[in-house]
């Protein structure tokens, strides 16, 4: 596993990267327009860019001999919808489903630590969907505490997502 900060031109990557864990993590039983419409606008090349050059944002890339294979991303200033959380989320942990179970998710993770630690935040914190069994479960592994609940929005529609919490190992 190589690991780097991300760049610029890494947009279409990361974006294509997305489209292909949100649709496989959260789209099971069919693709319908809601859905459609909000990957192909969410997760672009634009969008990514920006992202890439946000003042407030931190992007590792993990790379193997063929190009990225996954990414962390890391935004500073972010209120937790839970109190007492920081103001440092994880935003982002996508890798592609083909490289579960080799590491991959743990070491971005903990590329996200180091560069936590290295601005001095002491805790970060997340979303995940709450039928997202399998992240949850990868969460509380890595010592995250679900510290409360919140909403993901699309359009009109709802979905019932956990908080996780986590002090940044020294």
């Amino acid at each position: 596993m190589n690991f780097r900060a991300g760049q610029p031109s890494d947009a279409a990557a990361l974006a294509a990267i997305s489209i292909e864990v949100w649709l496989g993590t959260y789209i099971r039983k069919g693709v319908n327009a809601l859905f459609a419409d909000y990957a192909l606008n969410e997760f672009t090349k634009p969008k990514m860019t920006a992202v890439l050059q946000g003042l407030n944002e931190h992007v590792v890339v993990s790379e193997n001999d063929n190009g990225i294979d996954g990414f962390i991303r890391l935004t500073q200033g972010k209120e937790s919808p839970v109190s007492g959380c920081s103001t440092m989320e994880i935003s982002t942990l996508y890798f592609q489903p083909r490289h579960h179970g080799r590491g991959l998710g743990k070491a971005l993770l903990e590329q996200g630590f180091v560069y936590a630690r290295s601005v001095g935040v002491r805790s970060v914190w997340l979303t995940t969907n709450s039928e997202n069994t399998s992240a949850i479960a990868f969460y509380l592994k890595q010592g995250f505490e679900k510290v409360g609940t919140t909403h993901f929005t699309i359009q009109d529609q709802a979905y019932l997502n956990d908080v996780f919490s986590r002090a940044i190992p020294v």
